[in-house]
């Protein structure tokens, strides 16, 4: 990564019902590639006001950023450009009552220009003319209410939100043109839930429902029931289970975009998938673990494919996916067993999983393509006094393929290779001042992630921190 820079401000004040924070932030990168350059900034103003117990939270943000996009998209064309100002801002109360309510009112609306040639690329073709131009609403207002009684708790609220864009290439033709804009849809989204968890010494049983609604698919409300139970045998044991289902509504980029590599599908409907879960946890002043196995079943699950390499990338439901693994989580506070190690903690974690598809021999962009094996450990440890070093390791094993491109077209599909990678940060603190030293990719390793975009090599950076009080 060359030329990074990483710069933040960060400013609070406290009174006596209220504390208010304001930052800011800024970074950027020339890119460990050609064509992965970004600049970022971001600010955010947070309030929060204490009213005889009720509470309100405020909050207005801003993120812009733009950056060389690469392979991003697609590697057939290599200097993609984006640029993304995000504009955000929510209120949300809270009442201090026996029945306690939590209204909250949001807003966010993003301005996208996408660059398929970045200015000063050469031999630019005629087909091309300008960036694809998008904006992007989201409003709404949800209400939660949740109420303690002998029986246990019951959590209960609604959330009305309306999704809307004008672009120059999502949605549906407008009638005359609004500026840069030529297409516009919009949509609305209703949902209601209820949930009642029961409480009785170490045993808790949770059930609930969810009833949404979405003006853009059918006519009727979906129903999506959950269920979990968790029991602690004694202290240091507990075990549980759940089992939900949930959707998810294909977005307007899924629906509607088209251009030299991609195509969208106004047939894409919402995807719907119904997931158990079974575990156990052990804790005790040495070692905290847990064991969960999983079973998703997908349905109608949404991806873009293709049949042939030279093919375009569509968007389509997938007939069916069934998910199944297990995951192991421990961490041991070493101390407990070698004094000396003081403050010394070490996590290993592990992830098998399985999928079964029923997708013929489709090539595969997102959905397809898992890992199958995930191995991380990470080791925390003073070095002396005031200083602190952090080891992370990962090793993964990804299933699937990718398209490897020959002089910018698509030559043939490639497997993934397992790939270990070692991150070290240093650390020192002294008072107000924190100095780090950190090294991600330790052992420069080369490899591919998700896609045809190769990962950055090793990667060295520096900064220093200071707190003022």
């Amino acid at each position: 990564m060359h030329e990074l820079f990483n710069g933040e401000i960060r400013g609070t004040l406290k009174t006596k019902s209220s504390n208010h924070s304001l930052s800011a932030g800024y970074n950027s990168s020339s890119g460990y590639m050609d064509n992965s350059d970004y600049k970022l900034f971001n600010a955010l103003w947070q309030s929060n006001f204490n009213l005889d117990g009720s509470k309100i939270d405020v909050q207005l943000g801003l993120n812009d950023k733009a950056y060389g996009a690469n392979t991003f998209y697609s590697a057939e064309y290599p200097n993609q450009y984006d640029e993304v100002r995000s504009i955000f801002t929510a209120i949300k109360g809270e009442t201090n009552s026996k029945l306690k309510l939590i209204p909250q009112l949001y807003w966010n609306r993003q301005y996208n220009h996408f660059h398929l040639f970045k200015e000063g690329t050469p031999n630019i073709p005629e087909w091309y003319t300008a960036p694809n131009h998008h904006r992007t609403d989201v409003f709404g207002f949800n209400l939660n209410g949740q109420y303690k009684w002998k029986y246990g708790v019951t959590n209960m609220g609604g959330d009305l939100r309306n999704e809307g864009i004008y672009s120059s290439v999502l949605g549906k033709p407008l009638e005359k043109p609004d500026g840069k804009y030529t297409h516009s849809d919009n949509r609305s989204n209703i949902s209601y839930f209820l949930e009642h968890t029961f409480l009785y010494n170490r045993f808790t049983l949770g059930v609930g429902i969810l009833a949404n609604y979405n003006t853009a698919f059918g006519d009727d409300f979906g129903f999506f029931p959950n269920i979990h139970a968790g029991y602690w045998i004694n202290d240091q044991y507990k075990i549980f289970a759940s089992w939900n289902n949930a959707t998810r509504m294909p977005t307007f980029t899924d629906l509607y975009y088209k251009g030299k590599t991609h195509k969208g599908n106004s047939d894409v409907q919402p995807e719907k998938s119904e997931s158990f879960e079974i575990g156990g946890r052990y804790v005790n002043h040495f070692i905290n673990t847990s064991l969960t196995g999983f079973y998703m079943k997908g349905k109608k699950l949404i991806d873009w494919v293709k049949e042939n390499p030279e093919d375009l990338w569509e968007s389509r439901n997938l007939t069916n996916l069934d998910k199944m693994g297990f995951e192991i989580n421990t961490s041991f506070l070493l101390k407990e067993i070698v004094p000396v190690l003081s403050s010394t903690r070490l996590n290993i974690g592990y992830t098998f999983l399985y999928q079964d598809k029923e997708a013929g021999e489709l090539i595969s962009n997102y959905v397809l393509d898992y890992l199958k094996h995930k191995l991380t450990v990470g080791l925390n440890h003073p070095i002396c006094k005031n200083i602190t070093a952090d080891w992370q390791f990962r090793w993964q094993d990804r299933q699937g393929t990718y398209t490897r491109y020959e002089n910018n077209k698509p030559a043939y599909e490639a497997s993934y290779e397992p790939f270990g990678i070692l991150d070290v940060k240093i650390n020192w603190q002294l008072k107000q001042w924190n100095v780090y030293v950190s090294a991600n990719n330790l052992f420069d390793t080369s490899y591919f992630d998700l896609g045809n975009i190769p990962q950055p090599g090793l990667w060295i950076m520096g900064g220093i921190n200071y707190t003022l009080r």
